[in-house]
């Protein structure tokens, strides 16, 4: 083979300016701390900027799955409640019933509860001892627990919105008061008192430290 033909080859493909254009001293610097960069230490800019988008796009998912998991969490315990309640307004309609007297609304019943004015027979009093016990669902630690994990939930986890949920708690407060007609039972002042306790220890972000404790 002539190696003439490769060399004058070689040099018309130079001179037609058919080769890539030369890179300015610049870019070559550039790409020589480039490619130093990368044979020293395995990483180069293209793969930081790719990790970085990465870690925003997880950040993303975990936020939509924690908004998510509170969501679901409200609606449980949104469901949990209104079925005791059922369960509660059942078994005191059944007595008041029983008696006579006719509940046309939750009003009623607070009504004729606060008065005082029923009996009841010994399985519903059992049951209503059980649910009032300090482990009870409507014992003082069950029933705060409730609501300051629901005033969580709804605040985002965010202590910073403590006050606006125990704003909102004792607003509650004040009107089953007056839905009940007079001063409500020790139970229900206890259950405040527990939960003003666990809303500023949230707040002032003392909770943490007390369960490490």
């Amino acid at each position: 083979m002539d190696t003439s033909m490769i060399t004058n080859t070689s040099s018309t493909y130079s001179v037609t300016g058919t080769s890539a254009p030369a890179k300015s001293e610049k870019t070559e610097k550039v790409d020589s701390k480039a490619q130093a960069e990368s044979k020293s230490t395995g990483f180069s800019e293209t793969a930081a900027v790719y990790e970085k988008s990465t870690k925003a796009e997880d950040s993303v998912t975990r936020t939509s799955d924690k908004s998510t998991d509170r969501s679901a969490l409200i609606a449980q315990m949104k469901s949990d409640l209104e079925a005791q309640q059922l369960r509660l307004f059942d078994i005191v309609k059944k007595t008041i019933s029983g008696q006579g007297k006719t509940l046309a609304s939750a009003d009623d019943m607070w009504a004729i509860l606060a008065s005082g004015d029923f009996t009841v027979d010994a399985a519903t009093k059992e049951q209503a001892q059980k649910d009032i016990a300090e482990d009870g669902y409507w014992g003082v630690n069950q029933t705060s627990d409730r609501i300051v994990d629901f005033a969580k939930a709804l605040a985002g986890d965010d202590p910073a919105k403590a006050d606006k949920m125990i704003e909102a708690f004792q607003k509650g407060y004040k009107e089953a008061t007056k839905t009940w007609g007079k001063t409500l039972p020790d139970i229900s002042s206890r259950t405040y008192d527990a939960v003003m306790e666990k809303m500023n220890k949230w707040k002032n972000g003392e909770e943490a430290a007390t369960t490490e404790e």
